[in-house]
């Protein structure tokens, strides 16, 4: 594997990250247990797997100085092969614990070693002997969600998967005399990128300005970052999603959404904090990378953003809000929202994401107060030494100035919430998780009427 230049907005990611705000994701996996041992023996298997993987061998080392293949790398990075990985630095089992989500927490808080493959993974043996539990980091400069999920799947048990498409052979390199004779090309690709990267930033402006016209916040969801972090799962039934999805209409995104709406209305009244008025406005990351595509590495992603109608306290209100919203943005597309913010990335020089970076991370609440997302995940059902994956919960990263992030996954039947929040800021994040599950009901009951 040879190494190549990191996508603009994996640099944009590598670039803006500080200690109290890492930018890895992650996902918690709790697996069913056949032994006592069967913990130890997942921690063995995983460190033996991920040196065969090649994606979990390579790391990310910036680059100061030009260089004849890749002219505009300078202040960039590349994405390398490491030939010393040891795959055991990797891999950690810890003392069983009776609270997965607890530990994860803590781990959560801790950034990824940059100098190293930025990835990591952490079992957790359960106390009662019955189960376990894995939790995945990846720094998202290495892997997008899906990109993520593919490189975990890699070290799961062996199942039968559509086979991928054979990569592309990169042309060699041309030289520097190449590289004049392109100039010309370069120079017009450049002008042609500025004037897009112009239609983006004036949609982001106008559509970031519309979305904040009306739009409040609450202290609970904007604080100022103590590095730590708390986490929280949930369980929904899919069946229920679906049978208020096809009494009401939409899609079953729309109805997670609403749930995430009410669930924080339900949380901010029963914490004292008030829900009247409050109308925070939500980024929902959008994937542009194509199904079964020949690159996978590198973030391809726009996104949505809307204001969840938190101050309304009709369970079908809300959710019909949420629908209204989001078919809005589908008909606009990805390209000219405020969640194009991200599209930007494309348009700026490595220098200038190395620059920069500090002060893109100070932005963040400007465009947007929460993030939630949805985390792909295939409907077979994975293994780890012949234990059964039982719970999947993705775990999203933090920005500058927010305490809370909500990532969402099916599998299997279930709908899996994945909440990650600044422990100071949030310390009752179960009552969060409580919130959502009663929002489900509600929407049931007024389904029922």
């Amino acid at each position: 594997m040879t190494s190549d230049l990191l996508a603009p907005l994996d640099l944009a990611f590598w670039n803006i990250e500080s200690a109290e705000h890492p930018m890895h994701l992650a996902a918690l996996g709790v697996f069913t247990a056949n032994s006592p041992t069967a913990g130890a023996h997942a921690a063995e298997l995983l460190a033996t797997r991920a040196a065969a993987v090649p994606g979990l061998r390579m790391r990310i080392r910036d680059v100061w100085l030009p260089d004849v293949r890749l002219p505009l790398a300078f202040g960039g990075a590349t994405r390398e092969p490491v030939a010393d990985f040891e795959p055991f630095d990797h891999v950690r089992l810890h003392a069983p614990t009776a609270d997965f989500h607890e530990v994860a927490g803590r781990l959560m808080e801790r950034p990824l070693e940059r100098g190293r493959p930025p990835w990591e993974a952490h079992v957790l043996p359960g106390r009662d002997g019955t189960s376990f539990a894995v939790l995945f980091k990846f720094h998202h400069a290495l892997a997008d969600g899906l990109r993520a999920l593919t490189l975990a799947a890699a070290v799961m048990d062996p199942m039968d998967m559509p086979a991928p498409r054979p990569r592309p052979a990169e042309p060699p390199p041309r030289g520097l005399l190449g590289e004049v004779r392109r100039l010309p090309g370069l120079v017009r690709g450049t002008f042609s990128d500025l004037g897009r990267a112009l239609d983006i930033g004036a949609s982001v402006a106008r559509t970031t300005l519309d979305a904040s016209l009306g739009a409040r916040s609450s202290a609970a969801l904007t604080s100022e970052a103590s590095g730590t972090r708390r986490t929280a799962g949930v369980l929904v039934d899919l069946d229920d999603v679906h049978r208020i999805r096809k009494t009401v209409g939409g899609t079953v995104n729309d109805v997670l959404i609403a749930v995430v709406a009410g669930a924080l209305r339900r949380w901010l009244d029963e914490r004292g904090d008030g829900s009247e008025g409050v109308a925070p406005r939500a980024l929902i990351p959008v994937s542009k990378r194509r199904p079964r595509t020949a690159h996978p590495q590198g973030n391809r992603l726009s996104g949505y953003l809307m204001k969840l109608p938190v101050d309304d306290p009709d369970p079908l209100g809300r959710l019909r809000t949420v629908r209204t919203a989001m078919d809005r943005n589908k008909d606009a597309g990805p390209n000219r929202g405020a969640g194009a913010v991200a599209l930007l990335a494309d348009h700026v020089l490595p220098l200038g994401h190395r620059l920069g970076g500090p002060l893109v991370s100070q932005a963040a609440r400007l465009w947007f107060d929460i993030l939630v997302t949805s985390v792909p995940l295939p409907s077979l059902g994975l293994r780890l030494g012949g234990c059964p994956l039982a719970e999947i919960y993705p775990l999203a990263p933090l920005a500058h100035g927010q305490s809370l992030a909500v990532a969402v996954s099916t599998y299997r039947g279930s709908v899996h919430y994945g909440l990650v929040a600044d422990a100071e800021a949030v310390p009752d994040l179960e009552l969060l998780g409580k919130a959502v599950t009663r929002e489900v009901e509600d929407l049931l009951e007024a389904c029922a009427w």
